[in-house]
């Protein structure tokens, strides 16, 4: 249950921005502070998608990796099974790192000119945060998958055969990171940045 109000706070904030973003477009230039400011919250936001995400990543790695290690020192001819298993986690923090290149790409802080975008939309800057945080969020679904992936790793020990039916189980939670990173990229869309 409170998952879903997660979700439903999540989805409301970023219909909120998207329409927010799309209202409050000028065409009029922004102070050199607006842009600065713009600036600087848009890095923070893609430091939000990125750090979160690794970690919640790192750990769920953890959680996956010290499975793999036990069950490899006992079946050693199946490592590469345990392998695919063990780094499923990883692929949350490719998501975050996806979002902050393309929201600086949008900005044109990546290339170094900056876009029209970030010098006539005062809303860029606290809009990039909230992308941030919706992938950081959903992202963290890492950590899920790391336990997940635990458990199939601990089966495949036990049963080879299983290997299938474990990376099936295990990517179910990745969905929860999908629908992050999609909110993500239609915010920026929204908001001009793609």
């Amino acid at each position: 249950m409170i998952k879903k109000k997660i979700w439903i706070i999540m989805l409301l904030f970023a219909t909120i921005i998207l329409f927010a973003g799309i209202a409050s477009a000028q065409e009029e230039q922004l102070t050199r502070d607006q842009v600065n400011n713009n600036k600087t919250l848009l890095i923070l936001g893609c430091a939000i998608a990125v750090g979160i995400s690794g970690i919640s990543a790192a750990t769920g790695l953890t959680f996956s990796g010290a499975s793999a290690v036990a069950v490899a020192a006992e079946k050693p001819n199946i490592g590469s099974k345990l392998l695919v298993l063990q780094v499923l986690p990883m692929t949350q923090s490719v998501y975050g790192l996806l979002t902050a290149i393309l929201m600086l790409m949008g900005s044109g802080l990546l290339g170094g000119t900056e876009t029209a975008v970030m010098t006539t939309n005062p809303i860029i800057g606290p809009a990039a945060i909230f992308i941030g945080i919706v992938v950081a969020l959903t992202s963290t679904s890492a950590i899920n998958q790391g336990i997940l992936a635990s458990s199939s790793i601990n089966a495949v020990g036990r049963n080879p055969d299983v290997f299938t039916k474990g990376i099936i189980y295990t990517v179910t939670t990745e969905a929860m990171a999908i629908f992050g990173l999609l909110t993500a990229i239609f915010i920026m869309v929204g908001l001009q940045l793609l």
